[in-house]
């Protein structure tokens, strides 16, 4: 079921909430619109696989356990599919070793203890879709690239010289100068400063038409 507000216009991209709770799952995304957000209150995993086909996802609520579904499995798999899909795993059964792993493993930005505490879930989801929303200008800026500029692109903003990234692609200085003014072109920067910025998703170019 879909659950928007009737006031606020919707953020770039809208939460999934994935809980096979239905009650819960509607109840996480109506206490996220009063918030402002944009959310989609989803109770099973085919549902919001077939969603993604038509709807533009930034962050993922998902309990860690679907039934039979293992939730971070199915978090990763939705992740190939969308790489900046932010994710914020919960659960009733909170241990260490979930936690690490929801942080760590498998990319998610926190990881929630049942009953939700509002503050933290509000505050995990605008740092997704932020992370979201910078990731897709990125993703959209860098898909650009060929597959040997991305790997100068990678190392230049890692602050690797033309001579070190030359050593290390075994190529010539001289070409990989021939890739970088090409990124600068396709990225429409002016130098390194703004790449490293692109890089981490601060003060991005706007996107090419």
């Amino acid at each position: 079921m879909t659950i928007q507000s009737p006031h606020a216009a919707p953020p770039p991209a809208m939460v999934a909430v994935l809980d096979d709770d239905e009650d819960l799952a509607c109840t996480i995304a109506r206490l996220l619109i009063r918030h402002g957000f944009a959310a989609q209150a989803f109770f099973d995993t085919a549902t919001v696989s077939a969603a993604l086909d038509r709807q533009v996802f930034g962050c993922l609520v998902s309990d860690i356990q679907l039934g039979t579904t293992d939730g971070f499995a199915f978090a990763e798999s939705l992740r190939s599919r969308v790489p900046s899909l932010a994710l914020v795993f919960m659960t009733a059964w909170p241990t260490t070793t979930h936690a690490v792993d929801a942080v760590r493993r498998h990319g998610g930005l926190d990881y929630l203890e049942k009953p939700i505490d509002t503050d933290r879930l509000v505050s995990a989801v605008s740092e997704g879709l932020n992370w979201s929303e910078r990731e897709r200008r990125i993703l959209t800026l860098t898909a650009l690239f060929t597959r040997r500029e991305r790997e100068v692109f990678d190392l230049l903003v890692r602050g690797h010289s033309n001579k070190e990234i030359a050593e290390r692609l075994a190529i010539s200085a001289r070409t990989v100068e021939d890739h970088r003014a090409a990124i600068v072109a396709k990225t429409q920067t002016n130098g390194l400063a703004q790449l490293i910025a692109l890089s981490r998703g601060e003060g991005t170019p706007p996107l090419p038409r």
